[in-house]
Order: C-alpha cells, then sequence, then structure tokens
C-alpha cells in the first residue's frame, strides 16, 4: 500500500457554520471533529491537515442529557501540589458558554503539534453571530 501525499495547493478548503442551538454536546462536537480533520474528503491522509474549517455558533445552549449538566465534571491541574481543580458542566457553561464545546472537539482530535494546529481550524461562538461572513460558510444541519 502506498501512502498518500497530498499537496497543501490540491486541498480546497471550505468554511462550515453548525448551530449548536439544542443540539447533543457530542453530536455536534463529532461533526465538527471529523470535518476538521478532513476523514469525509477522499483526499485524507491522517497525518496531514486536510480538513475545513468549523464555525459553531450557540453554544451557550448546548444540550446535555440525563442529569449531566450537574453530574458532568471537568478537571484541570494548576501544576502544583494538591492543585487538582474542578467544575461542574452547569458552573462551566455560566463562566465560559463555549469552553464545553472546545473541550469535547479536542478531545476528538489526534494529541500533538497536528492536533494543536486542528483546533486553530475550529471557532466557537456563545451567541448566533460570527465574524466570518466574508468567509461565505456553507450551513451544516445535524
Amino acid at each position: 500500500m502506498k501512502t498518500l501525499f497530498v499537496k497543501p495547493a490540491q486541498i480546497e478548503r471550505k468554511w462550515f457554520v453548525i448551530d449548536a442551538g439544542g443540539k447533543p454536546l457530542g453530536r455536534v462536537a463529532a461533526r465538527a471533529a471529523a470535518i476538521v480533520r478532513g476523514k469525509e474528503k477522499p483526499v485524507f491522509a491522517p497525518h496531514q491537515e486536510c480538513g475545513d474549517f468549523v464555525i459553531i455558533v450557540n453554544a451557550d445552549t448546548v444540550a446535555v442529557t440525563g442529569r449531566k449538566a450537574h453530574d458532568k465534571v471537568y478537571y484541570r491541574h494548576t501544576g502544583y501540589v494538591g492543585g487538582l481543580k474542578s467544575i461542574t458542566f452547569e458552573k462551566l457553561i455560566d463562566k465560559h458558554p463555549t469552553r464545553p464545546l472546545e473541550l469535547a472537539v479536542k478531545g476528538m482530535i489526534p494529541k500533538g503539534p497536528l492536533g494543536r494546529k486542528l483546533m486553530s481550524n475550529v471557532k466557537v461562538y456563545a451567541g448566533p453571530d460570527h465574524p466570518h461572513a466574508a468567509q461565505h460558510p456553507e450551513k451544516i444541519e445535524l
């Protein structure tokens, strides 16, 4: 089997908008991760950045099922001894409305330099407005 190497000039990159309002968190994140990764393209190569750009709007009204709003906990560590901090989904969405979706997409893409570059192609906004109208993004229905 031959490894596929796609030249950057051969890759056509588009912009897409996903409205997360009232949609399940995981479904929105999974669809965004697949698009950013380029998995829906015939020239997909796992070691190259060949995906598209994704704009996620209405991230503050994303839905979680069951008791996840109360029970889902996000952890981070300060780097100091005993520095484990935790915050529930409910409080996180109040403080930083875009953070749960950013973390969900981040968990679904590769780790390392390629993953960090792919995360720069994901734009998440709390409300319905975004500053990327000049790119003429296509709307995606979930």
